[in-house]
C-alpha cells in the first residue's frame, strides 16, 4: 500500500543531500535544492519527484515557482494529496505543479502597485498575479493565494512561498 508519510520522509531526505552539496560549494541552489533544504516544503517536494519533475526544476531555466507550503496542501479536501501522489495520477499531478511554475524570473517588484500580471504557467494557463496590498495569485476560483515570502532567489529562478494550493481549470480573467 502506498505511504504518504513514508514517501515525504524519503524524499526529504534524498534532496536534503543534494541541497547540501550545493551548500557547500557556496553555490545558490536550484529551485529543487532549497525547497528540498526546506522543512515547509516536504510535500512539494514529493508531489515534484511523482510527477517527474525534478530535473526540469533543477534546469537552466529561469523558472518562477509559486511554492505552497506543507500547510497549503494540508487545506485542500481530504484525500486531494495522497490521491494526487498515485502513480496512476500522474498527469493530473503534474498539471497542477506546472500551474504553480511561470517561465522566466518574475520578481515582486516586477509587478506594479494596482495592476494585475497574466503570466503563462508551464501548462499553458494563465495565472493572475496582482499587488495589491501584497503579491496575490487568483486561478479564477474565487480564492486568492498569499504570498507570504517573496524573492528567494535560486540558480535557476525564484520562489515565491503561498499560501494556498491554485488549481487549473478554471477561467482567469485579470
Amino acid at each position: 500500500m502506498f505511504n504518504v508519510k513514508s514517501t515525504l520522509a524519503a524524499t526529504a531526505i534524498a534532496f536534503a543531500g543534494s541541497a547540501a552539496l550545493a551548500d557547500n560549494h557556496g553555490e545558490m541552489g536550484t529551485i529543487v535544492d532549497i525547497a528540498a533544504g526546506d522543512d515547509r516544503f516536504t510535500t512539494l517536494v514529493a508531489a515534484v519527484t511523482a510527477a517527474d519533475l525534478v530535473e526540469t526544476l533543477s534546469g537552466e531555466g529561469p523558472f518562477t515557482v509559486f511554492a505552497p507550503t506543507d500547510d497549503a496542501f494540508a487545506a485542500l479536501p481530504e484525500g486531494t494529496v495522497e490521491g494526487l501522489l498515485q502513480p496512476e495520477a500522474k498527469g493530473d499531478l503534474t498539471n497542477v505543479l506546472l500551474y504553480h511554475v511561470v517561465s522566466g524570473k518574475v520578481m515582486s517588484g516586477d509587478i506594479a502597485v494596482g495592476t494585475s500580471a497574466v503570466p503563462t504557467a508551464l501548462d499553458g494557463a494563465n495565472v493572475c498575479v496582482t499587488l495589491d496590498g501584497g503579491v496575490m495569485l487568483d486561478d479564477g476560483s474565487g480564492t486568492m493565494a498569499n504570498v507570504v515570502i517573496a524573492d528567494i532567489e535560486a540558480s535557476n529562478g525564484v520562489i515565491h512561498v503561498i499560501d494556498k494550493v491554485i488549481l487549473p481549470g478554471n477561467d482567469v480573467d485579470c
